[in-house]
């Protein structure tokens, strides 16, 4: 995929994080479930089950210095439709291997039908827009781009994944269709180039 037609097709990028989030985004920056936990210092039988299982709640950290975050459930992943289009990993190396990313949408429609998703309905979130351009100029060598949601296998027959479903934007084919962008580890920078900041409760913008 040639990086200025990512850009042109795809300009604007969206994050969907917990609400009232934004100013623990601006102080710790954004960062992965791995890095979050390497933050708080969260190690042993407690972070194995944050990091390398599934996560069928949210999750709450905390620290004597940096306080209190709060680590996203990963509900939509149904473990025994994981194992059936697993390839080539294990369970815990894909939940690890997500756990390492920050993870954006290339579309807003695929937003929307999360906020919407009835795990998530009920309760208001937060929705960074970002510059894809200026995520790019600044992080392209740490980016991957994935064809499928690697988060999800709610499907009757969820698509194949393993090693390589996530690939260098380079390396990504121009046949293929892009879900998701993701950052490794952390976007330390994010403020710099967030175009806006929002609050929704489904499918309806608060403020």
């Amino acid at each position: 995929m040639d990086l200025q037609r990512l850009i042109s097709r795809y300009p604007t990028l969206y994050h969907m994080a917990e609400d009232k989030s934004w100013e623990s985004i601006r102080r710790h920056r954004l960062l992965s479930t791995s890095a979050l936990l390497d933050r708080f210092e969260v190690e042993g039988e407690e972070r194995f089950a944050i990091e390398s299982a599934r996560r069928p709640e949210i999750v709450r950290v905390e620290h004597p210095e940096h306080g209190v975050a709060l680590v996203r459930d990963n509900k939509p992943m149904q473990e025994k439709s994981l194992e059936k289009c697993l390839v080539g990993m294990t369970p815990r190396e894909w939940y690890e291997h997500l756990n390492r990313r920050v993870f954006f949408w290339v579309e807003w429609k695929r937003l929307l039908r999360l906020l919407g998703a009835r795990a998530y309905k009920d309760r208001p979130h937060l929705v960074l827009e970002v510059d894809t351009a200026e995520l790019l100029d600044r992080h392209a060598e740490r980016v991957t781009l994935s064809p499928i949601n690697s988060g999800a296998t709610f499907a009757m027959s969820p698509a194949p994944r393993g090693p390589d479903t996530f690939r260098r934007v380079a390396d990504h084919p121009e046949d293929k269709p892009i879900v998701e962008l993701s950052v490794d580890y952390a976007v330390p920078d994010i403020a710099d180039f967030v175009l806006s900041v929002s609050c929704w409760h489904g499918a309806e913008r608060l403020e």
